[in-house]
C-alpha cells in the first residue's frame, strides 16, 4: 500500500507541476483570440505581432510558446530568451524580458496568468537599470479601458482639472481637452462613469501644474523607479516644461512648455492612472488629440510635439 500511495503522490505532484508550468491536461474550449506583441527597446524595435487563438488551459506563457522559440528558467516559470534574445548585460546595463497584459505589468509570472480571450499581451526586452518595475503603459490602447485589468472590469472616470484658461466646448461647457479625451474613449466603446467609485481607472486631464499634486500622477516627478514613466517636468516662467528621459533615467531632451504628455502609472499596485497633460492648455489639448493606436501603440509613454509623437524613453546619446 505504501508503494501505491507513493506512486499516487508522485503522480499528483507531477500533474501539479505541469499545471503550474502552463502545460495543462488538455486543450479545453476556445476562449477567443489574444493579441500577442513582442518588441525590444521599449517598443522601439518591433518584432512579432499576431492574433493567437487561446484555449481554456492556456496561459500567457503558452500563448508565447505557440508563437516563438523560447527558453525558460526557474522551473519554466520565467522567460530567459525569446527567439534567441536572452536576458543579460549590454553596455554594462541589465536587460530582460517583461510583459504587460492589457497595458498593466503582471505582478506574477507568465505561467500563472490565464488567457481569457480578447486581451493584449505585450512582451518587451529592455534596459531596466532605471526602473525594474513599470506598473502601466499606454501602448496597448484601448486597453485597459475596454477589457479591464486581470479579467476585472473597472469603471473608467475622466477627471478634468479646474483651470480657468482652458478653451471650453460649446456643447458641454467643459475644457476642450476633456471633451476630446471622453470622445476618444467613447469611440472605443468605453462607457464612462459620471462619478468616481472607490476603485476606478482614472484619466486625469489638465496642465501639469494642475495634476502634479495628485498622489498617483505626482509619482512622475519622483522618477522612473517610482512611476515607470520616463519623463519629468521643470518649472519655467511660462509654466512646466516637459523633459524627455533616456532609458537610464537621465534627462535627454527639453521638449518645452508646448509639449504634451500621455503616460500611465499606478500607486500601491492599484488600478492604472493615466495622465493627459503638458505645460500649457494647448499642450494638454494636443495630448488629448493623440489618444489613438496610431500615436500610442507599443509605446511606454508618448510626448506630443507639434502634433507628432515622441516615444519615451528616448534613445541614449
Amino acid at each position: 500500500m505504501s508503494g501505491l500511495r507513493g506512486t499516487a503522490v508522485a503522480i499528483a505532484l507531477l500533474l501539479a507541476a505541469l499545471a503550474t508550468a502552463g502545460c495543462g491536461l488538455g486543450p479545453g474550449a476556445d476562449v477567443g483570440s489574444v493579441e500577442l506583441s513582442v518588441t525590444r527597446e521599449f517598443g522601439a524595435e518591433p518584432g512579432l505581432r499576431r492574433a493567437v487563438e487561446a484555449k481554456e488551459s492556456d496561459t500567457v506563457m503558452r500563448v508565447l510558446e505557440a508563437s516563438a522559440e523560447i527558453e525558460t528558467r526557474f522551473g519554466a516559470g520565467f522567460v530567459h530568451s525569446i527567439d534567441g534574445v536572452a536576458e543579460g548585460e549590454r553596455g554594462g546595463d541589465p536587460y530582460d524580458w517583461f510583459f504587460f497584459v492589457d497595458g498593466v505589468e503582471s505582478p506574477v509570472g507568465a505561467t500563472e496568468v490565464e488567457a481569457r480571450g480578447g486581451e493584449r499581451i505585450w512582451w518587451d526586452y529592455r534596459n531596466w537599470s532605471a526602473a525594474n518595475h513599470v506598473p502601466a503603459v499606454v501602448g496597448s490602447w484601448p486597453a485597459p479601458f475596454v477589457e479591464g485589468v486581470a479579467g476585472k472590469r473597472y469603471p473608467v472616470v475622466v477627471e478634468c482639472a479646474s483651470h480657468g484658461s482652458f478653451v471650453l466646448s460649446e456643447r458641454t461647457k467643459e475644457p476642450r481637452a476633456c471633451e476630446l479625451t471622453r470622445e476618444a474613449l467613447e469611440r472605443e466603446g468605453v462607457e464612462l462613469a459620471d462619478e468616481r467609485p472607490e476603485k476606478a481607472i482614472r484619466v486625469l486631464v489638465g496642465t501639469w501644474d494642475d495634476l502634479r499634486d495628485d498622489a498617483a500622477a505626482g509619482l512622475i516627478e519622483a522618477g522612473p523607479a517610482e512611476s515607470g514613466v520616463y519623463a519629468d517636468f521643470e518649472t519655467t516662467g511660462d509654466g512646466y516644461e516637459v523633459l524627455a528621459l533616456d532609458e537610464r533615467g537621465a534627462r535627454a531632451r527639453r521638449l518645452g512648455t508646448d509639449a504634451g504628455l500621455v503616460a500611465a502609472t499606478s500607486r500601491y499596485s492599484g488600478a492604472p492612472v493615466w495622465v493627459v497633460t503638458g505645460g500649457t492648455d494647448g499642450a494638454v489639448r494636443a495630448a488629448a488629440e493623440s489618444l489613438d493606436a496610431e500615436h500610442l501603440r507599443d509605446h511606454y509613454a508618448v510626448a506630443i510635439e507639434d502634433g507628432k509623437g515622441t516615444p519615451l524613453p528616448v534613445e541614449v546619446r
